[in-house]
């Protein structure tokens, strides 16, 4: 089951000393050494081979094709690997770099999480890499990308800009063309260690050198009881997530106690003056879903391209990230605090050129917290034609109490009992740290 960010910080409390844990770098001495943020999608430029020039893409491409013979023809033909041999520490010194500061700066003085979910993403692809690497190899002839964002966990209401973070992650499970990788997130503090701030659970997948079909991924190997126990956390996982789309609303009923929910809820906004069906009125401290929401659009253009000329997941992420913030801001008139983001699933690539539509809605909401889900879809400038390429959901907590959030159609409906089902996702109540030292 997925872990709360309640217990998830509690269990941080256990790692505080910088270098216990399984991610935090005493075990395991990274192979390419502490790496600046800058060079993670210069790395990955290199692995892939892809040209810094947009002009230069169509050539690039064409030549990626060659590797095509170099796939592995089954899983048992490469050799396994271990948690160690992916494992990666990236440094993003805010501290020291004024200028790279501003990049991650908000206007109340804290860290932009638009901008670590992008990097999140990255490290995430360069991971899986290390993981496939062969060393007789100039070139990687994978494709891999982000498929899915399983669960990010947050343990601080805010980071300080002025402070060093740093990134660790390794692969933790591994299927046939797929790789889950658990990466952590530490900041510097006053006492010069590194304290968790962030757990994070992506989902990886594998394709050929044209990005077309599957690939298969070397086997992964645990070595002691620790990692033993992460793969079979692995397993689980792929089982919850078959097991939650299975009952998705939009294939199954929602359950009984759910039904009585929804009609409770259409019950209490009937005005009892007219005793009608269609006369509605909100009950105290509400407002109505529809009247939630927020969208924005925008041109995806060459700059925010990834290493294979699709647009970078984590510039997805951003844009939807900062478009569910601004509703829950508006919504709850506080500033919000990002608890949990969970389940992006990432169904369709987004090409360069695209009409990228942001759709944002309150769809539940309980004491302080606010669940806000953000529609994704593309249209081409050639045709004109819309398709839907992510959701996203994400639990912010405000600074007060909230209004409820009331539907007023059968899909509102839906849409609320799916926004509650991910809210208890988090299995417990999240009580986010101000600022550390957090006691024993």
């Amino acid at each position: 089951m997925k872990r709360a960010a309640m217990r998830l910080c509690t269990l941080n409390r256990g790692l505080l000393i910088h270098g216990r844990g399984l991610t935090q770098g005493s075990q395991y001495t990274p192979k390419q050494g502490l790496l600046h943020i800058r060079e993670v999608r210069d790395k990955l430029r290199e692995i892939v081979g892809i040209s810094t020039n947009w002009r230069d893409h169509v050539k690039a491409m064409e030549e990626r094709k060659l590797l095509h013979n170099l796939l592995a023809k089954s899983q048992k033909a490469l050799p396994p690997r271990k948690m160690k041999d992916s494992y990666i520490e990236v440094l993003l010194p805010l501290g020291s770099d004024p200028g790279l500061r501003d990049k991650y700066l908000t206007v109340q003085n804290t860290v932009r999480f638009g901008r670590i979910l992008e990097d999140l993403d990255s490290l995430g692809v360069l991971v899986c890499y290390m993981h496939n690497k062969n060393d007789s190899m100039a070139m990687s002839p994978l494709s891999i990308v982000t498929a899915l964002v399983d669960k990010i966990d947050m343990c601080k209401q805010s980071l300080s800009p002025e402070q060093d973070i740093k990134f660790t992650g390794h692969v933790s499970w591994v299927g046939k063309t797929s790789m889950e990788v658990k990466m952590k997130m530490f900041q510097l503090h006053k006492d010069d260690a590194f304290w968790p701030v962030l757990d994070a659970t992506f989902v990886m997948v594998a394709r050929d050198s044209e990005n077309k079909g599957p690939a298969f991924v070397n086997p992964l190997i645990p070595e002691n009881a620790e990692e033993e126990e992460l793969f079979k956390q692995g397993e689980l996982n792929k089982g919850r997530r078959i097991a939650f789309t299975s009952a998705s609303l939009l294939k199954m009923a929602p359950s009984s106690e759910e039904r009585n929910t929804i009609h409770e809820m259409f019950l209490s906004t009937l005005d009892p003056k007219t005793i009608s069906f269609h006369s509605r009125i909100l009950p105290p401290n509400s407002v109505w879903m529809e009247n939630t929401k927020l969208k924005s659009l925008d041109i995806c253009h060459p700059q925010e391209r990834n290493i294979f000329n699709r647009i970078f997941g984590g510039f997805l992420m951003r844009k939807a990230y900062e478009l569910a913030w601004a509703t829950a801001c508006s919504f709850g008139g506080s500033r919000p605090f990002v608890v949990t983001v969970d389940d992006i699933m990432f169904q369709k690539p987004v090409e360069v050129g695209s009409l990228l539509f942001l759709s944002s809605q309150v769809c539940y909401t309980q004491n302080n917290y606010i669940q806000v889900r953000v529609h994704s879809e593309v249209a081409s400038l050639e045709t004109n034609e819309h398709m839907t390429t992510n959701v996203f959901h994400f639990t912010f907590m405000s600074e007060r109490e909230v209004p409820l959030v009331f539907p007023k159609t059968y899909g509102e409906s839906m849409l609320y009992l799916d926004g509650h089902r991910h809210f208890n996702s988090m299995s417990a109540p999240v009580t986010l740290k101000k600022d550390y030292p957090v006691e024993p």
